[in-house]
């Protein structure tokens, strides 16, 4: 099992990191609470990177950093060779839940980011390209469906289709396909694997379940709690595109289970 803290997912050394942090710490001075401590981190052009660790080791307040939602206490936040020093275009963010507006049609809540940042008659203009990525997901000729009117699938798909649109350098990812059921996860992982394959997308994703950061991710950032720190980065060497099937492969087994024993090592500390 191979771990590195810079590896080029892709093996083409050439290709410039589209994200860094370099020691990034975070506390909270309303309660002198420590989330983050000394947190460096490399994302390369396409790669996709999954974050793990117990409640309290500060995922979220990682991925709020990232998206510019709050600052950080000391390090710097780099992405494309511009510190991030608030919300950017160049971030996309995918939530838990959909968050679709009820009176919006799926191809009008597409475009609303840039009807916001730019007006009605840039997100008119826009209109072809949500078509095109409507289709891209598998949901052509639900364009002038309402939110009610669809599956919880095919929400979420709505908001990777939203969150593209706007054709960001990184994809935030914050455990979006864990209200849905398991059948209905695992073809929604496979889905946001061929999605990002497509658009050569780099991703980044919070995650609860060891076995969704291994079959959809390149590489592995196990952190420990009290205060959130790395442990360590796994690469997950299992050839693309993944399938299903090989969840239930030795090699798949033995990087669930290393990354457990990992977990649990944090757990102790």
């Amino acid at each position: 099992m191979k771990a590195t803290a810079e590896y080029d997912i892709t093996g083409a050394p050439s290709r410039a990191p589209v994200y860094e942090l370099t020691n990034v710490s975070k506390t909270y001075a309303r309660n002198d609470v420590v989330a983050l401590q000394d947190v460096s981190l490399t994302l390369k052009k396409g790669s996709f990177t999954a974050v793990i660790g117990s409640s309290g080791c500060g995922k979220s307040t990682l991925l709020k950093i990232m998206a510019g939602l709050i600052p950080p206490s000391k390090g710097r936040v780099i992405l494309q060779n511009k510190a991030v020093t608030g919300p950017r275009r160049d971030i996309g963010m995918m939530f838990q839940q959909a968050t679709l507006f009820p009176w919006k049609t799926a191809v009008e809540n597409i475009v609303l980011p840039i009807e916001i940042r730019d007006g009605k008659a840039a997100a008119k203009l826009a209109m072809a390209k949500a078509h095109e990525l409507l289709d891209v997901v598998g949901l052509k000729g639900f364009e002038s469906v309402y939110p009610n009117e669809l599956s919880g699938g095919m929400a979420q798909r709505t908001s990777i289709c939203r969150m593209l649109i706007t054709e960001p350098a990184v994809l935030l990812l914050d455990e979006p396909f864990s209200a849905l059921d398991e059948l209905s996860r695992d073809m929604m992982n496979m889905e946001l694997q061929r999605i990002c394959a497509d658009q050569g997308a780099t991703a980044f994703l919070v995650t609860h379940s060891i076995q969704e950061a291994v079959i959809l991710s390149d590489e592995v950032v196990v952190m420990k709690p009290r205060p959130g720190r790395i442990a360590e980065v796994v690469e997950v060497d299992l050839v693309r595109p993944r399938t299903l099937d090989m969840m239930t492969t030795p090699k798949f087994g033995e990087i669930v289970d290393y990354i457990r024993g990992q977990l649990d090592k944090g757990e102790e500390m």
